[in-house]
């Protein structure tokens, strides 16, 4: 009986491996003109400058949405209130527990500095990033369908809050960035995890046998 419970409890860890693996393929990877209209999109409105600004640590940091969700202004100012050109997460907030330093490069330090001076208040260090209608931070699973409504939007079939990081490992990739490298930067344990992120496209195989 034991060993049948173990087999179920085995058989199902591994379906639902599946399904994820399955949903991190089906992400769709914008091209750049896709992107530039998408950051514009979600740039409109009352809540542009939040929604760009998620946006833009989805895609140039690579981060998850329970990381994004997670962000508090200290994580992204020093204390005389500059951008920091790293941050740190906890192993509390990472997926797997593993505590990691993420690189914020110079085109996201910008965004956050013109976020920050979009706000009606200078916020505390304490402050959630990202703040809902009723000015309390984002759930994961409220951001997760937030993003996803970016793509609505655009008219971006297939989009959802994995996109960015599809966009941020694959472009690494094609620029010929290590790949132990691209692993570290998006925070995954193996090497095979990260390869699974890596999209591929007609433009994409145009440019590498150019190269020959």
């Amino acid at each position: 009986m034991l060993a049948l419970t173990r087999a179920w409890k085995y058989n199902t860890l591994q379906r639902n491996s599946l399904k994820y693996e399955v949903s991190v393929k089906q992400a769709r990877v914008p091209t750049e003109a896709e992107f530039k209209r998408l950051a514009a999109v979600v740039s409109q409105g009352r809540y542009g400058p939040r929604n760009r600004m998620a946006l833009m640590l989805s895609y140039l940091a690579g981060l998850r949405v329970g990381e994004i969700a997670s962000l508090r202004w200290s994580d992204l100012l020093d204390t005389e209130g500059k951008v920091r050109d790293q941050l740190r997460l906890s192993a509390a907030v990472t997926k797997g527990g593993h505590a990691r330093v993420v690189f914020l490069n110079a085109r996201l330090r910008r965004e956050i500095e013109q976020f920050r001076v979009s706000l009606p208040a200078s916020p505390s260090r304490g402050q959630p990033v990202l703040v809902t209608q009723k000015r309390g931070a984002f759930s994961a699973n409220v951001l997760t369908q937030l993003m996803k409504g970016f793509y609505v939007q655009a008219g971006l079939d297939g989009g959802s809050s994995h996109s960015g990081r599809r966009w941020f490992i694959t472009r690494l990739a094609h620029a010929g960035i290590s790949p132990k490298a691209i692993m570290m930067l998006a925070g995954h344990q193996h090497l095979s995890t990260t390869q699974r992120y890596i999209d591929v496209n007609d433009e994409m195989m145009r440019t590498a046998v150019e190269m020959l």
